[in-house]
């Protein structure tokens, strides 16, 4: 219906209590939460080693606005364009702020203000605009340099590098004076002002910047190009549900959150410095994980991403090949051979985490960020960045860092990681992690596999420790013990084994992934991390339990904290705010979890199942190996509707396409554009959910 609010567009008359769940605007180099007189820059931290944090970076654009007279305030976040307006009304006249970090100009944020008049009067109208705005930051030390152009300009240096002997970022502000009020004059109707600020490493940049952006107001185009950009990002992806409001306007916080975090399109400078848990706009000292960059990147925001967007996706892995030196001085440190890659990261890939046992013991981050690169590898075909871009030397410096790490027992004749933290961080100094286990042994098998496309000699020492590594599994219960020496009934702090069925993949019967379920759903910790139950609702989806699958996945609806979909990492508010982690888990829960979708060697695996609240789903812009489509799942219809949104190569012909029927090996040929439409039957979403669909390599 037309009188539907848009989902798109988060709106509310008050603001939350909590300042920490006002928006935040990122553009993947700038973060900024509303009203908050602190900012932060990608890749600008300050202080050694655990004391490594973001820098805190002061915002010119902490600024309200108020009239007079007494007014009624609306607030909304547009998520199609990225902008947050403040509305207030009174008897005579409509002021509006609007603030955006620009999506194409990513050095750039911009303040606008636009006054209407309400009544005819020969009367001045003024507002008053209060600044909680200070030069000053206790990272950086500022001095204020000559005006630019009628702009301020101040510019400083951390005061403290990452590593001994490190350069120490310096940061160059220009921004529009913002003056104590705007007076519309008499004679006019409505007025209009704009306030830049440009934030860069060096001055020349920041003048450049700062020169496009005056160009761009003089014509017109600031705002324009803006919102074209967000329209462009848009255009590649949509993720809808029919049936749940509430989801889908979760849904879209998430991705558009995320994909605020990511740099844009057309980015082609290489210095994106990865996501972490918290985004851009947080991560100063003591604050949400300091800004550091976890296994949360590559795991839990990126599949959503890439599935969409594979430039973006590459981001995530040239980040990862920029830190292999540090990675590799850190292996040495603690006595072995390849990559190790620390479990905080900030820019240089050494560890910055502030407790030695994490960036000791937590090592399955290697085999995490492995998979990362495997998923990109099936989802494109893209081998240049293991060529060109050096991401052979991240796989096999992984693959070495096993071979050293393991250990060999003759009695059992397996090879174990001793002495480990698993993904439950309630357990420390255990044997035989068996997430931790079972990625080290798929990564080591990507090695192999990547070595061959490559024309790489395979050492046989990584054939061998995949073979005869340790998988923990308990014969007599047919359950995987979540390490050596776990016992049923312990408590769990987030997902961890069951893990091992998605994303990991690893091979077991429905009996198993039933158990492994049922033990573990009820000892995980109830206020542990939000993007824990996306994983276990993936399970149930594949064992065909979509009603079991969404009870678990409403629990992530607690962490959501309105009005403006900002997540926090437990359900009662606390932890780290806008945990992108719990967004990128809710996501998968649906993108892999309703479609099935898997991304193996071979093709694209689908195998389609809604819970009964949810009439259709529809994402489009899937990329796989250079073609976009369209997916429609209708409840009512059980179909599927595939169509081709555009085309990038000519390596897949469409007409190829067809669904499989597992059970009874029905071959039903697909058309793009066209439903598939399976019989109505008893046990027809059973059979829907058995359905596996693959796009031929």
């Amino acid at each position: 219906m037309s009188g539907d609010p848009d989902p798109y567009i988060f709106s509310t008359d008050v603001l939350p209590s909590d300042p920490r769940f006002l928006p935040p605007l990122a553009n993947g180099l700038l973060g900024w939460r509303v009203y908050n007189p602190i900012m932060h820059m990608g890749c600008v931290y300050n202080g050694e080693g655990g004391h490594c944090h973001r820098a805190d970076v002061p915002c010119p654009l902490a600024v309200t606005v108020e009239t007079e007279a007494p007014a009624q305030h609306s607030y909304s976040l547009d998520t199609h364009t990225g902008i947050f307006t403040h509305t207030l009304s009174t008897a005579s006249v409509t002021a509006s702020q609007s603030l955006y970090s620009h999506r194409y100009y990513s050095n750039m944020m911009v303040m606008e203000v636009m006054l209407v008049r309400q009544v005819t009067s020969a009367e001045p109208i003024a507002v008053k605009l209060l600044s909680s705005f200070t030069p000053q930051s206790k990272d950086i030390v500022f001095e204020a340099g000559p005006d630019y152009k009628g702009a301020r300009y101040i510019h400083g240096q951390t005061t403290t590098a990452e590593v001994p002997g490190g350069s120490c970022p310096t940061v160059h502000l220009i921004w529009t004076p913002i003056p104590p009020t705007l007076t519309l004059p008499p004679d006019q109707s409505q007025a209009r002002w704009g306030f830049i600020l440009v934030v860069a490493n060096s001055l020349d940049s920041a003048e450049a910047t700062f020169d496009q952006a005056l160009e761009l107001m003089a014509t017109g185009n600031l705002r324009l190009s803006h919102e074209k950009a967000w329209t462009e990002l848009w255009l590649e992806s949509k993720l809808e549900v029919t049936g749940s409001e509430r989801l889908c306007r979760a849904l879209i916080g998430c991705m558009f959150y995320l994909l605020s975090a990511f740099p844009s399109i057309h980015d082609t400078s290489g210095s994106f410095g990865g996501v972490s848990p918290g985004g851009l706009s947080n991560g100063g000292a003591g604050q949400d994980y300091w800004g550091h960059v976890f296994w949360d990147q590559d795991v839990w925001m990126y599949p959503g991403i890439a599935l969409f967007y594979p430039r973006l996706a590459r981001t995530v892995l040239e980040y990862r090949v920029r830190t292999r030196q540090g990675a590799r001085d850190n292996a040495q440190k603690q006595g072995y051979k390849g990559l190790k890659f620390p479990w905080e990261s900030a820019v240089s890939g050494r560890e910055v985490c502030p407790e030695d046992v994490y960036g000791q013991q937590e090592i399955h981050i290697n085999g995490d960020i492995t998979m990362a690169f495997q998923h990109y590898l099936y989802l494109t075909e893209d081998l240049s960045v293991f060529k060109e871009g050096q991401g052979s030397e991240v796989i096999y410096g992984v693959a070495d860092y096993w071979v050293s790490r393991v250990t060999w027992n003759p009695e059992d004749q397996k090879y174990h990681l001793l002495g480990v933290m698993p993904p439950d961080e309630y357990y420390r100094n255990i044997n035989d992690s068996v997430y931790t286990n079972t990625v080290a042994k798929f990564s080591l098998q990507f090695a192999v596999e990547l070595s061959d496309l490559l024309q790489h000699s395979t050492p046989k020492e990584w054939k061998e420790v995949a073979q005869q590594i340790m998988i923990p599994f308990d014969e007599e219960s047919q359950y995987h013990p979540e390490f050596d020496g776990y016992n049923k009934g312990q408590p769990v702090k987030q997902a961890d084994t069951v893990m091992l069925g998605y994303p990991l993949g690893l091979t077991m019967s429905q009996e198993v992934r039933r158990n492994d379920l049922q033990l573990y759903e009820p000892v995980t910790d109830p206020n542990g991390p939000a993007m824990t139950w996306g994983m276990f609702a993936i399970g149930w989806l594949e064992l065909g339990e979509a009603e079991k699958a969404q009870l678990l996945l409403n629990k992530c609806f607690k962490n959501i904290q309105g009005p403006f979909q900002v997540w926090s990492e437990s359900s009662d508010g606390s932890g780290a705010v806008n945990f992108l982690t719990g967004m990128g888990g809710f996501l998968q829960a649906v993108l892999f979890g309703y479609t099935g979708f898997r991304v193996q060697r071979e093709c694209l695996a689908f195998s389609p199942l809604l819970p009964n609240d949810i009439c259709e789903l529809c994402i489009r812009g899937v990329n796989y190996l250079g073609q976009q489509m369209d997916w429609l799942l209708r409840k009512e219809e059980i179909c599927v509707i595939l169509r081709k949104h555009r085309s990038k190569s000519n390596n897949t012909k469409l007409h190829d396409l067809e669904v499989v029927l597992k059970a009874s090996g029905t071959k039903i040929p697909l058309t793009p554009g066209q439903p598939v439409t399976f019989p109505r039957e008893p046990g027809c979403v059973r059979k829907v959910a058995s359905t596996f669909f693959c796009w031929p390599i």
